[in-house]
């Protein structure tokens, strides 16, 4: 049973939360306008860091043998395994912001 203090912190947590997902939405959206694409390594790291901070740890089959950008996309989301969906999300807007200047 929540106290009337705990429901007060919990208050306090949830617009830290909703803008930190707001951030990170648009985070999403200005990738988009890069003047030049990134190159493969910090794709993965931002498709990586995305998927963790969308989905939080890696769920689902490897790819196939063959397909090997899909096989490097679970790989590097695997690498994230254990970093909270919040982490995932201030390191993605931070990555972002990076190669947006």
């Amino acid at each position: 049973m929540l106290t009337g203090s705990h429901s007060t912190n919990l208050s306090y947590q949830l617009p830290a939360m909703n803008d930190l997902q707001r951030e990170f939405e648009q985070a999403a959206g200005d990738i988009k306008r890069l003047g030049e694409r990134p190159d493969n390594d910090t794709l993965l790291r931002l498709y990586a860091l995305y998927k963790q901070g969308q989905d939080g740890d890696v769920h689902g089959c490897q790819p196939g043998f063959f397909d090997f950008i899909g096989t490097a996309k679970h790989e590097a989301w695997g690498l994230l395994k254990g970093m909270s969906q919040e982490e995932a999300k201030r390191e993605y807007i931070s990555l972002v912001r990076q190669l947006l200047t």
